[in-house]
């Protein structure tokens, strides 16, 4: 159960830059790759959230900077409504949201609405020899429509939830300072959805300039 239901409760109680940074920069394709349980929170999701995202696309993180009990700050995704986040989801075509579950086997869950962009991700993963599943378990489906995932223009995006076990061979090793080394399998890992991703990108994709945000 997550101490709080929603972000106005969570700013009441923690403070941004001591307890918790946004992270966000706009790009021009009509797609963003947001990681709403980044830093401390699920790590590495920040890290690989941001390569993905590269230049082209819109990227987001919501980082957990606690020195303890990180995980105080998680929002489920249906619930997340952290302004600056939301601003990006309305001004994107496609949301790609990156997530971290505690599984140790090296795995990657695909769900979310979007289910051409989810099998086009799949087949590029496991072409690149990672284990991917498109999953039916609740915890990862991401088949609500107030998902976070699924509130862009097309309705539909894709959430994924990359193991533990996986994430800890694409760095050094999950400690702050492990996450600034990263491995080979990361830029395997990233290239990949980058390579899946890049047919749905929109030529010339015009963004409002965001307002009141950080």
């Amino acid at each position: 159960m997550d101490r709080y239901t929603n972000f106005q409760n969570l700013e009441q109680s923690e403070h941004q830059y001591a307890d918790y940074r946004i992270l966000w920069r706009m790009g021009n394709s009509g797609i963003a790759i947001i990681s709403i349980h980044g830093g401390e929170i699920e790590p590495g999701t920040t890290r690989i959230a941001d390569a993905i995202a590269g230049e082209e696309h819109s990227f987001y993180s919501f980082e957990g900077m606690k020195k303890t009990d990180n995980l105080t700050l998680h929002i489920t995704s249906s619930r997340f409504d952290e302004p600056t986040a939301m601003e990006i989801v309305c001004h994107s075509n496609i949301i790609i949201s990156i997530h971290g579950c505690a599984i140790m086997e090296s795995e990657i869950h695909l769900g979310g609405l979007d289910d051409e962009l989810k099998n086009r991700i799949r087949q590029e993963l496991q072409d690149s020899g990672f284990k991917t599943i498109l999953s039916a378990d609740p915890r990862f489906s991401a088949l609500n429509q107030r998902n976070i995932c699924n509130l862009c223009g097309r309705g539909m995006g894709v959430q994924m939830e990359i193991s533990r076990g996986l994430r800890a061979k694409m760095f050094r090793d999950l400690t702050p300072e492990g996450r600034m080394y990263r491995t080979p399998l990361f830029t395997r890992f990233t290239g990949s959805v980058r390579k899946a991703i890049a047919p749905f990108a929109l030529e010339n994709f015009e963004n409002e300039p965001l307002q009141g945000t950080d």
